[in-house]
């Protein structure tokens, strides 16, 4: 459990077991905590690696423009981390997607679950609405905006908040709300340009793409667009799960990420 000193930010991490190199890259709903399980499921056959992004848990960072690609390879280059198969969920995805890209000889496998995609036209979905969502952010309306949020990546849309364990619900909901009220600024971002959709096919490492049938269209549409233009990429889809795969099943993602690791590994 250390911080590592990036530009204009100190980067929280954590590094547990032994073996080949796993990153993992968390959603912007949550951060490093929602990996917890898989951790606890992949340290005795592999050097797991966390952290959280800026503008998430424990990492500090200053309101000035940064790239998050840049972040990882800081971060593997202090641990001497020459490559690592990267698994990235939701914004987690489009990062570890974006960083595979632009530095093809820094990753040995990607996993892209839930993921987003830049770049990517997402179709219209008249069940959500962003405007409100905006509104909420805008005002610092922390608790109604972690619950329309909640309801959309945890739930479902449309879906009962009674769907999910009520543990996956609650630890969701905790762990959004800090991200909020810790009000770190990362919205300066710098996108990969060009951006990821056009450029899938320039990634050649051992490629797993994951979704969840009860996820967002647009979340879907992106999905299928990375296992579609991806060379060789393989694809699994959860039936009855929302975004948050790893949460709902996972026993489920453990075990096939697990072995998917493990072969590009070998």
């Amino acid at each position: 459990m250390s911080y590592l000193d990036v530009p204009c930010a100190q980067l929280y991490y954590e590094v547990d077991g032994a073996g080949p190199a796993v990153l993992l890259v968390h959603a912007g709903v949550a951060h490093l905590r929602m990996w917890d399980e898989q951790v606890a499921a992949w340290k005795d056959r592999f050097t797991v690696i966390r952290y959280d992004q800026r503008g998430f848990g424990k990492t500090t960072c200053d309101d000035r423009p940064f790239s998050n690609r840049d972040d990882i390879r800081l971060l593997l280059d202090h641990l001497g981390v020459e490559r690592a198969s990267v698994v990235g969920l939701s914004r987690g995805g489009q990062i570890a997607t974006d960083f595979t890209i632009e530095h093809p000889d820094r990753v040995n496998a990607l996993v892209a679950v839930a993921s987003g995609l830049g770049g990517h036209q997402m179709p219209d979905d008249d069940s959500i609405d962003w405007e409100d969502i905006d509104k909420l952010e805008t005002g610092k309306q922390w608790p109604e905006l972690v619950e329309k949020e909640t309801q959309i990546w945890t739930d479902g849309v449309g879906q009962p908040p009674t769907r999910v364990d009520p543990s996956v619900r609650r630890r969701m909901v905790e762990w959004n709300l800090e991200n909020y009220r810790a009000e770190q600024p990362a919205s300066q971002a710098q996108p990969l340009i060009p951006a990821a959709a056009d450029r899938l096919g320039e990634i050649h490492v051992p490629t797993l793409v994951m979704w969840g049938t009860l996820d967002t269209a647009g979340v879907i549409s992106a999905c299928e667009r990375i296992a579609t233009d991806v060379p060789g990429a393989q694809k699994h889809v959860f039936e009855g799960v929302a975004h948050m795969v790893n949460l709902e099943r996972p026993a489920e993602f453990n075990q096939i990420v697990g072995e998917f690791l493990g072969a590009a590994a070998a």
